[in-house]
């Protein structure tokens, strides 16, 4: 379905030809002052330069010409040279309807050329529990996916976990110290290893911690350590065994953590699988003459002529041959290729990790790793910050687990439900479940990525404002009124939406019709905060509208009809959106 603004501007455009004039200059845009006008076309004040004339006499002509297109209302020329457009009710009216009989998709068009899109937006470390800092990726980079999908692209996510490197050797050694019976540490053996693990994920949580603490004070247990890293990294069986463990244990663990945020992944990959495709990565940088020596290291020369800004050589391999972050990302670039072949794939990383994935993506180009119009995209977030403007903490000050916070909005909105009406404890946890959620995403995806944000609980939970539960509140309010109107009475079989009866409701209908426009705009620019902002505006315009119009008392059976469809579009539209967003509306709050 045609884009409602593309529509315009189809009709501007080609009374510009009418009358002579480039149809370049026809493109028409959404109206900067709409106390005056819904859409604008300021084209004639540049065409009046290539047409040696005043800027109104152009426009004139043009206003002119477009005065009895029924898609108008009015077409107001003003001076010096402004084209100043509002849509015809009816006009507008049919153009919903259209939308509104695609209840899957709301005439939002499907890309014609879908592409295969990996992102990377996970990156916890196994053994180790889920804090606040996991948030912003997970919310993200799922919102992401989900645009992706409903623009008709193949997602792939992937929680690319840190299961590598010296912290799995650290927690053998500490096992083996407190367990030294164990025949995982037992060289000589040759059986099956046991099918449970040795150790609980409350342990697993504990070791870790104790054992990197132990490594900075203790010289020795740090080198049996890297000794365990490296028979472990070279394939001592008893050792693949325990990390074998140590991944179940610990992904159970970080999947029902993610599930309670509604993220999920089709792929459970970590540094480890990507250990296999180093030895040849690194051999044909060797040998195509990209990867040399520099004060002991491998490296890759990345800088680039046009740098303003000093970026070091990516560095391959340590001076003792072991590998570093750089590898297996590169690495896992690899194997992603060659299982996947994506056209493009997405980083939901920290933004201060820009720089890093500068040398990762260049040296990737560089040598070959990715096809030439295989794209890399980092999408750098900013930092969750506290009231106080600092990183998130608790109050002792230390890092908060993120399930304890969800735990604490998950009561915060149990208690504001319930004190508000008496509901049964099992839906009012339900709920309530819901709302935190929404009240959680919102409050991240409101915000450009880009840019750090306050995570205040207080504002994010308000039921008023610019927030989840507010828009939730909205859907569940539209909700009711559909299921008192179906309680009494069912639509009429030539029920539509008709033209508007006041500018509340016109001013709704508006803001529905950008709903193609700002889902194609979200996913090309990577940026669900445009979904939220455009909800925001939808639930505006619909409370508006609710309050000056007589939904369920209006006497003309056709008219309730048509605001009866109306507010199934309505509701619609936001249940898309907030399903994009990674949440959804209870029956009731």
């Amino acid at each position: 379905m045609e884009k409602i603004l593309d529509a315009i501007s189809r009709e501007v455009v080609n009374a510009f030809q009418d009358n002579g004039y480039d149809g370049k200059y026809g493109k028409v845009t959404l109206s900067n002052r709409p106390d005056l006008c819904e859409y604008q076309c300021n084209g004639a004040m540049a065409a009046a330069k290539e047409y040696k004339c005043a800027p109104f006499m152009i426009s004139d002509k043009v206003a002119d010409s477009l005065k009895d297109n029924p898609m108008f209302e009015a077409v107001d020329s003003v001076k010096p040279g402004f084209l100043n457009l509002k849509l015809h009710p009816g006009y507008l009216a049919g153009y919903l309807q259209e939308m509104a009989e695609d209840s899957e998709r709301l005439g939002c068009t499907k890309c014609e050329n879908p592409r295969t899109i990996m992102i990377d937006y996970g990156g916890p470390n196994v053994a180790k529990p889920l804090h606040v800092g996991h948030l912003r990726s997970a919310i993200i980079g799922e919102s992401v996916k989900r645009i992706g999908k409903f623009m008709g692209h193949t997602m792939i996510g992937d929680v690319h976990l840190g299961d590598w490197g010296l912290q799995m050797g650290l927690i053998i050694t500490e096992l083996k110290e407190r367990k030294p019976e164990l025949i995982y540490f037992k060289e000589d053996y040759e059986g099956e290893y046991p099918q449970e693990a040795p150790f609980t994920i409350g342990e697993l949580e504990e070791i870790y911690p104790m054992a990197s603490a132990k490594s900075k004070e203790d010289d020795d247990y740090k080198e049996m350590a890297m000794q365990a890293t490296y028979e472990l990294q070279h394939g001592r069986k008893g050792y693949q065994a325990l990390l074998g463990h140590i991944l179940d244990v610990s992904v159970s663990d970080l999947k029902r953590n993610y599930e309670n945020l509604n993220v999920s992944f089709e792929l459970w990959k970590g540094e480890s699988d990507a250990q296999p495709f180093i030895p040849d990565m690194v051999q044909k940088m060797k040998d195509d003459g990209y990867a040399h020596i520099s004060e002991g290291a491998l490296v890759v020369d990345v800088k680039e002529e046009s740098d303003t800004k000093e970026v070091p050589p990516c560095m391959i391999l340590k001076s003792d041959g072991a590998s570093l972050y750089n590898t297996t990302d590169l690495a896992t670039i690899v194997w992603r290729m060659r299982d996947y072949q994506p056209d493009e794939i997405i980083y939901v990383v920290d933004k201060r990790q820009e720089l890093y994935f500068t040398q990762v993506f260049r040296c990737a180009r560089k040598t070959g790793l990715v096809k030439p119009e295989t794209e890399l995209k980092f999408l750098g977030f900013g930092t969750m910050n506290g009231k106080d403007g600092k990183p998130f903490k608790t109050r002792e000050g230390g890092v908060m687990r993120l399930e304890y916070l969800v735990d604490e909005i998950n009561e915060e909105m149990y208690k504001k439900i319930t004190d508000n009406h008496t509901v049964e404890e099992e839906e009012g946890r339900k709920t309530a479940k819901m709302v935190a959620l929404s009240a959680i995403k919102y409050g991240d995806l409101s915000n450009q990525a880009s840019k750090d944000y306050i995570f205040d609980v207080d504002r994010f939970t308000s039921f008023e404002g610019n927030t989840g539960p507010y828009i939730l509140y909205t859907i569940v309010r539209i909700k009711s009124i559909l299921k008192k109107y179906q309680a009494k009475k069912s639509l009429p079989e030539m029920a539509k939406i008709l033209p508007a009866q006041s500018q509340s409701e016109k001013a709704l209908m508006l803001e529905i019709s950008k709903f193609n426009s700002m889902m194609e705009s979200a996913f090309a620019d990577t940026a669900p905060h445009k979904v939220c902002a455009y909800i925001y505006d939808l639930s505006n315009a619909f409370n508006h509208f609710y309050h000056e119009t007589k939904i369920l008392a209006e006497q003309d059976e056709m008219v309730q009809a048509g605001y009866i469809c109306l507010l199934e579009l309505t509701r619609r539209a936001l249940e898309i959106c907030i399903d994009v967003l990674g949440f959804e509306a209870p029956e009731r709050m």
